[in-house]
């Protein structure tokens, strides 16, 4: 088991933000019938390094700076955009975590994505890595008084209860499918975990965990319940559902591996990191699973690095 896991404010943010959080929403496109000329004009004037290219509301393209050296090179300036412009365009949502833009963004190499509205396939920003760093950045400044406010220990509000055993639970229930609102779940425990005083890091390790739990759910199953028990010395987390169940855990638990459909792929879900994000963040992992019955994942957050937990613990 590793120990002293640490994961950043950063990690964190990158699950917590949304890409419409970041994104620029200040709207410069071109048109496929313009000139290279005149895409030369567009970037000058506003600064920019690239565009999308626009026809009838819709993005057909997207067209950059390397595209218009190539021209200026070549001495074909009066080209049309659209026999320059990539016309496989990928894309983002702007309800996408944050992290999936970050992932695109070095699986593609790629220097902006269009953000399209899921419904009607409208264009309602483009974000780039610049957006993404000034974005972080922002949001860190608002959280860094918000984390000096609560450095007291959660062991403190166990010394003042007087019971046998005290356990702090919390209970969330998961809607299948429902992408507009996978990860408030996770987001609504980190709120708890952190009115509860829980050092900030141990609060980033379980949000992640139970981000990635919320959305094996979402995507995977019929829905289900994630819930978190709050213990002196450590934080123990539960997805349970009664979905297909896992065929091949040891296969699952290989990064990349995912057996999420292409169209929910394309939505920007099912990377098939979830299961090993999850095993990263925490101190034990357990998965039990039956197929067509449904499958329980348990996670422990140790409170106290002195305080072990023993693998025959349940």
């Amino acid at each position: 088991m590793e120990e002293n896991k640490q994961y950043t404010k950063t990690q964190e943010l990158a699950y917590e933000l949304k890409v419409k959080d970041v994104m620029n929403s200040h709207l410069v496109t071109v048109s496929p019938n313009a000139t290279i000329l005149e895409l030369k004009e567009i970037l000058r004037a506003n600064r920019i390094s690239g565009t999308p290219v626009i026809d009838k509301g819709k993005v057909v393209g997207i067209i950059s700076i390397e595209d218009l050296i190539m021209c200026l090179t070549k001495g074909e300036m009066d080209t049309v955009v659209a026999d320059r412009m990539v016309p496989d365009v990928k894309i983002l949502h702007p309800d996408e975590p944050l992290v999936h833009a970050i992932s695109k963004f070095e699986k593609y190499g790629f220097g902006r994505f269009p953000v399209i509205e899921r419904d009607d396939g409208r264009l309602v920003g483009v974000i780039t890595k610049g957006d993404i760093i000034k974005g972080i950045l922002k949001k860190l400044e608002i959280c860094c008084d918000e984390e000096e406010k609560c450095r007291h220990r959660v062991s403190y509000i166990f010394e003042d209860i007087v019971s046998d055993k005290t356990v702090l639970s919390f209970q969330y229930n998961i809607k299948s499918k429902d992408f507009n609102r996978a990860g408030q779940s996770s987001s609504q425990l980190k709120k708890s975990l952190n009115r509860l005083g829980i050092q900030p890091d141990l609060v980033r390790r379980a949000a992640i965990a139970a981000y990635e739990a919320e959305m094996n759910m979402v995507i995977f199953t019929d829905g289900g319940k994630l819930s978190a028990a709050v213990q002196p010395g450590r934080i123990k987390l539960k997805a349970s559902d009664s979905g297909p169940g896992i065929p091949d855990i040891e296969k699952a638990m290989q990064p990349g591996y995912s057996t999420a459909p292409h169209w929910v792929q394309e939505l920007g879900f099912g990377a098939g990191m979830g299961l090993v994000n999850i095993k990263n963040c925490t101190d034990k992992m357990e998965i039990h699973s039956k197929i067509g019955k449904g499958t329980d994942v348990t996670a422990i957050i140790n409170l106290d690095n002195s305080r072990k937990i023993k693998q025959t613990e349940k």
